[in-house]
């Protein structure tokens, strides 16, 4: 039976699917995983009394969640129609609102990537120099001029010190949050099957502290520590596999529109780019590697590592894309 949609709306994007989030918005989500993973293990690390042996996880890795998370930031203002607006967003709290619970949390998250590294300024020269970023002892200089200045408050840096073994567990609380807000702000939006999905805040967060694992993994000259944060990596990546996995067999045991979101990526056009490039290249590959890596085989471990960060970034793109075409029928 031929069905006919009638409307007088004439709405840019909206017809035949919603199709306005894109790159800044899927890169905006990555973004934000990335620096809730950096920030979670240094928090992670530093409750635990490792900061000697993990000094660039709990040291050196923090140092690039605050540019992380501007960027981030910026990409999403470019993405907004109304830019000069975008201030409202931080002086309301809703508490039903997800977007007002992942501004606030941007906003706290933001104050600690910026104070944690600050708290270990005057330690972390030496690391840099060994590591070949002398050039970074510049900025690290600059920073310190500054705080002695007043420019940047001297008194908040001491209290930070003072009380930092609880100011990380707080850190280690929202960084969590943060990474699953990048999910929950997509599965909040209920007329879209493949996003109104209950897993995509956990899958969100496993795949946001997969990608700080590889960022720690990425940079760190500490073998040992790069070892530890490869095996790591691999429980992720195993229970990515297992989020996935069960979400699609959610939806496939779900009403008819469920069906056809999943469609999308069983047999659909998202097919071959999300298990292909995504779950083959971005999460079972540099799995094998890093297996491989821990029984002695000598892989360099940029390659994982880049692999997991790409395969990260590709992921959000798919969902975002994806998300927007899956849609509730106009007419029964």
């Amino acid at each position: 039976m031929e069905k006919l949609l009638a409307t007088d709306r004439n709405i840019d994007y909206l017809y035949p699917h919603v199709d306005v989030w894109g790159f800044p918005i899927s890169s905006y989500l990555f973004l934000g995983g990335l620096a809730a993973g950096i920030l979670l293990f240094a928090a992670l690390y530093y409750l635990l009394g490792k900061e000697k042996d993990m000094p660039f996880t709990v040291k050196i890795g923090p140092l690039f969640a605050f540019p992380i998370i501007a960027l981030g930031l910026f990409l999403l203002v470019f993405d907004l129609h109304h830019k000069l607006y975008v201030w409202q967003l931080f002086m309301t709290a809703r508490a039903v609102s997800p977007m007002s619970w992942g501004a606030w949390t941007l906003v706290i998250v933001s104050f600690f990537s910026l104070l944690w590294p600050l708290s270990f300024i005057d330690s972390i020269d030496d690391y840099l120099i060994k590591r070949g970023w002398s050039k970074m002892t510049k900025v690290t200089e600059y920073l310190i001029k500054l705080e002695h200045k007043w420019l940047i408050p001297h008194f908040i840096i001491i209290m930070f010190r003072k009380y930092r073994k609880f100011l990380a567990f707080v850190m280690l609380i929202y960084s969590i949050i943060l990474g699953i807000y990048t999910g929950i702000l997509l599965s909040a939006f209920n007329a879209h099957p493949l996003w109104n999905n209950p897993i995509l805040g956990p899958l969100f967060l496993t795949s946001g502290v997969s990608t700080g694992s590889a960022f720690v993994m990425w940079l760190s000259n500490n073998k040992k520590e790069r070892l530890l944060m490869s095996a790591i990596d691999m429980s992720l990546i195993a229970i990515e596999l297992f989020f996935i996995v069960h979400m699609f067999m959610g939806m496939e045991a779900g009403a008819e529109v469920y069906k056809q979101a999943a469609g999308l990526f069983l047999g659909g056009e998202f097919t071959a780019v999300f298990w292909g490039v995504f779950v083959g290249l971005g999460l079972i590959l540099p799995f094998t590697l890093e297996a491989l890596e821990l029984r002695g085989f000598h892989i360099p471990i940029v390659v994982p590592a880049l692999l997991i960060l790409a395969g990260g970034l590709i992921f959000r793109i798919i969902m975002v894309q994806a998300g927007q075409m899956s849609e509730y029928p106009m007419f029964p």
